[in-house]
């Protein structure tokens, strides 16, 4: 039997993403955003309102970063969520990580994440269906200790989701199956 919850916020895993800025004094901000995707290959969309502090400092500086949140920084990523730019000019010292210019995007790489895309600015969608801050991915780094290969070890990343239901993070990990190769299994 199947119930009710009386909720629409029910896509899990939501991930953890930690938007990177310059504020015009050329401090570091960053925002705590569980509501962004890859549209396509090179581009990500982030479902953020224009009142967001970020939001302004992107369209100003016209690029962006986007670190996968790890279990290791939970605090630091939950702080960056719950503390506005607005009221906090320098978010980052308070949290003791660090950061250093991208050499391709006006905006800083969070260098204690294990990945980070760097993305320059296309659009900000603001229509009823409107996706927010529209970016191209231009580089994506990641830093030694999770790679495998010279491939991203997802279990190694150990990112973080948020959890809607409960309001709670969780560690991702554990693979589980092969992409394109188990449903061939059901072919007739």
């Amino acid at each position: 039997m199947r119930k009710n919850i009386k909720t629409t916020e029910a896509i899990f895993p939501m991930p953890v993403l930690l938007i990177a800025t310059y504020n015009e004094d050329g401090t570091v901000n960053v925002m705590n955003a569980a509501w962004g995707t890859m549209v396509e290959r090179d581009i990500v969309a982030l479902n953020l309102t224009e009142t967001h502090h970020t939001v302004s400092n992107i369209k100003k500086r016209k690029g962006f970063t986007v670190a996968i949140a790890d279990a290791k920084h939970v605090v630091e990523a939950d702080y960056f969520g719950i503390v506005s730019g607005k009221s906090v000019s320098d978010k980052l010292a308070a949290t003791g990580l660090s950061a250093e210019k991208s050499e391709l995007v006006d905006a800083p790489i969070l260098t204690d994440f294990p990945v980070v895309l760097e993305c320059e600015f296309i659009e900000y969608q603001d229509s009823t269906y409107g996706l927010g801050v529209i970016g191209k991915v231009v580089n994506v780094t990641a830093d030694e200790k999770v790679m495998k290969d010279d491939k991203v070890d997802i279990d190694a990343v150990n990112a973080i989701a948020f959890d809607p239901y409960t309001h709670g993070y969780y560690k991702v990990g554990g693979r589980v199956g092969e992409a394109f190769k188990d449903g061939a299994k059901l072919k007739k």
